[in-house]
């Protein structure tokens, strides 16, 4: 693994050496108007050096010779810096071209029906086209999953080998172009026009094609290019006036052209001109490393500033899936007798729940599930009738579900429905989970205490942020006492129940008003407005295709708490823009002080007590 990167390393060094010559044309140079002076400076004194071959002497000729290979070195180096910078995104670039081929897939007549169909290449698929796609095969474009529920690796994006849920509903439905199923099969609606996919814009973004300059980097250039002209200015006015003053005093002579040119170029900034654009390079290239797709420089920069962070719970800080926590047995009923009970009714529930309960049994009692077929049992589905579901086997009927569900069976029944299972329900409902009541035949067992599961790392990664300086608000659709007591759980400084997508932008604007630069993290469709009114919106790479193009950053990974990372990369980008720009400034002025009183010594020989770097002529 360290020889292939170290092989990349000097095939992105070498790239970046000729780029630095290929980056001369004038047409590149002239996008830096700071680093366009040192260019015609070069030309300058190269064409001096070689009229000084010639008898035309402004200079002694290896001055002027030394003169122009400096200034030549100057503008190749601020070429390689740029050019490293591009060189890391675009072998970033080749890796994602890779992943991207033009395949084959099969365009379905109907939605209805994946018996018809037609194969077509990827790149012919228009939006909105349906096409069938089975296990081992790569999804041909981007899409939203209308049928089916299928393992997709996705590791040619994420870099992440293990393989992620796609399922038809909810906000795990997006696919992108160039992964490949693992298992099963999806019907996808394509919602991507060929050249314009996610992994299309992911290829221009890390290239640097359509990085556009920010609101500060643009300023800073205002500022650079002021400078510039004032020097200009400056050193222009002193080939005459060192001619007149040398005239009028009787000694010493006017200064060169050479002499002018050369200090010109130590006047201007050319320190941070040379590296503005490879900073803002570099910054979308360490996004892009933490497997952050920056959609703007824009928003790396604002990050830098954040101090309010808004994040969906589900899919966000949650899991997004209720599991089975706890079994919770009525007196007189021991637990392994309710998790036995329990998994019973939920061995041919495919939900998550239902899953969930059967692993939960698993795990507390090694209770190992059983062979429907030979207990001759039949299964009662959930419905939004019955609120319930269970299963009848020899004589036996299991039922879970809500707890009014419940009561009324086990009163058909002709038996009772204790105080205690209420008062139960009740506390778990005020602990912000969900009670499932358990009754066998005429008898209430007890209670599954579901909760939303929240991530791990999630809690810490949230101090991390309020020492930053960040407040951090989740907002749910949950009633405010469920809301509290999973914000109490994940450790969020506040929280915004039964949100509406109105609420959400309604808060993110109180906020803003208020002179508050506002991040917000989500993955649904219902996350959009929100997502595209926030100063820095990060959407999740599992979230609908509507979040992701409403955010200007897209997280890879998933991963709600990567806005800490970004925020990070946000401020050492401003950090290392300020310091050099404080630095090159500071040292333009300084040099301004340092060389013109060297220039005129022998003009006026009282400017030697200016002299205090002991410089000679």
């Amino acid at each position: 693994m360290k020889m292939k990167e170290k092989s990349g390393n000097k095939s992105i060094f070498a790239d970046a050496v000729r780029q630095s010559f290929v980056k001369l044309s004038p047409r590149v140079q002239v996008k830096n108007p700071v680093m366009l002076v040192v260019y015609i400076g070069a030309i300058l004194t190269t064409a001096l050096y070689f009229l000084s071959l010639a008898g035309i002497k402004d200079e002694s000729s290896g001055y002027i010779l030394a003169i122009s290979i400096i200034l030549w070195f100057t503008v190749l180096f601020a070429n390689f810096a740029e050019a490293i910078a591009e060189g890391r995104g675009r072998a970033q670039a080749d890796s994602l071209r890779s992943a991207r081929k033009d395949v084959k897939a099969k365009k379905l007549k109907s939605a209805a029906s994946t018996d018809e169909y037609l194969e077509v290449s990827s790149s012919n698929l228009k939006k909105g086209d349906i096409v069938y796609v089975k296990a081992g095969e790569q999804i041909p474009m981007d899409g939203e999953v209308i049928d089916g529920a299928a393992s997709v690796d996705e590791s040619a994006i994420t870099g992440e080998s293990a393989p992620v849920i796609r399922e038809s509903g909810g906000d795990r439905s997006a696919v992108t172009g160039g992964t490949t199923l693992v298992s099963d099969w999806l019907v996808i609606r394509i919602t991507a026009e060929a050249g314009e996919s996610f992994l299309d814009k992911m290829i221009a973004m890390v290239e640097g094609a359509s990085r556009k300059k920010t609101p500060n980097e643009i300023a800073l250039q205002i500022l650079l290019v002021t400078l510039t002209i004032i020097f200009l200015v400056v050193t222009a006015t002193l080939l005459p006036f060192s001619g007149f003053a040398s005239s009028q005093a009787g000694a010493g002579s006017a200064i060169s052209l050479t002499n002018v040119i050369a200090l010109l170029v130590c006047l201007a900034p050319t320190t941070i001109g040379a590296l503005l654009s490879s900073i803002g390079i570099a910054g979308m290239s360490r996004l892009n490393q933490a497997n952050v797709l920056a959609m703007s420089g824009r928003a790396i920069e604002a990050a830098g500033d954040v101090d309010v962070l808004l994040l969906d719970k589900t899919g966000t800080i949650t899991l997004g899936n209720r599991q089975a926590s706890e079994f919770i047995p009525l007196e007189g009923v021991t637990e392994e007798e309710l998790a036995d009970a329990a998994q019973f009714s939920s061995l041919a529930d495919e939900t998550a729940e239902g899953r969930s309960i059967v692993v939960l049994a698993k795990e507390k009692f090694g209770i190992r599930g059983r062979e429907l077929s030979k207990l001759g049992a039949t299964f009662v589905e959930f419905t939004a009738k019955t609120r319930m579901s269970g299963i009848d086997f020899q004589g036996n009927e299991i039922r879970k579900g809500a707890a009014d569900a419940v009561k009324a069976f086990v009163l058909q029944k002709g038996g009772e429905y204790p105080d205690e299972c209420e008062q139960i329900v009740k506390r778990v409902a005020g602990a912000g989970g969900t009670p499932l009541v358990v009754a066998k035949n005429d008898q209430v067992m007890g209670v599954i205490y579901l909760k939303d599961i929240v991530k791990n790392g999630v809690k810490e990664r949230f101090e991390d942020l309020r020492k930053m300086g960040i407040k951090t608000i989740m907002i749910t659709g949950d009633n405010p006492m469920t809301a509290a007591a999973i914000a109490a759980e994940a450790g969020v400084d506040d929280f915004l129940a039964e949100a509406t997508p109105e609420a959400k932008l309604t808060l993110i604007r109180d906020y803003q008003a208020k002179g508050h630069l506002v991040a917000m993290t989500g993955d649904g469709t219902n996350d959009a407005p929100a997502l595209a009114q926030a100063d820095v919106a990060v959407a999740m790479n599992t979230g609908t295709q509507a979040a992701k193009e409403a955010g200007n950053m897209v997280d890879l990974d998933s991963n709600p708490t990567k806005l800490i990372d970004v925020v990070r990369i946000g401020k050492q980008l401003l950090m290392t823009r300020g310091s050099l720009t404080t630095f090159s400034v500071a040292n333009d002025v300084a040099k301004y002080f340092a060389i013109i009183p060297v220039l005129f010594f022998g003009i006026y020989p009282q400017l030697e007590i200016l002299n205090i770097m002991g410089f000679t002529m």
